[in-house]
């Protein structure tokens, strides 16, 4: 799947460890998706990383771009667990 990211994405990964093919694997087969309940533009997938103790990986991006634009990435500890 093709998407950019921001810079904020890019330092986001860097800083947290999320590697590169965790947040291609997420946009590409997410195990959940979400609207944003702020902005209409955004969506949230979600997807359980084995390679990081099933931690929950939640990538948020903007739908209304192409390809999509990747605003952020972190593991959602409110979710561990739930999926």
């Amino acid at each position: 799947m093709d998407f950019t990211l921001s810079k904020h994405a890019e330092d986001a990964m860097h800083e947290r460890g999320i590697g590169p093919e965790w947040v291609t694997e997420t946009m590409t087969t997410p195990l959940i998706m979400e609207p944003d309940p702020d902005a209409s533009t955004l969506m949230h997938a979600l997807r359980p990383i084995p390679e990081f103790g099933y931690r929950v990986l939640r990538v948020i991006f903007n739908q209304t771009r192409k390809p999509p634009h990747i605003v952020t990435a972190y593991f959602d500890r409110a979710m561990k667990g739930k999926l």
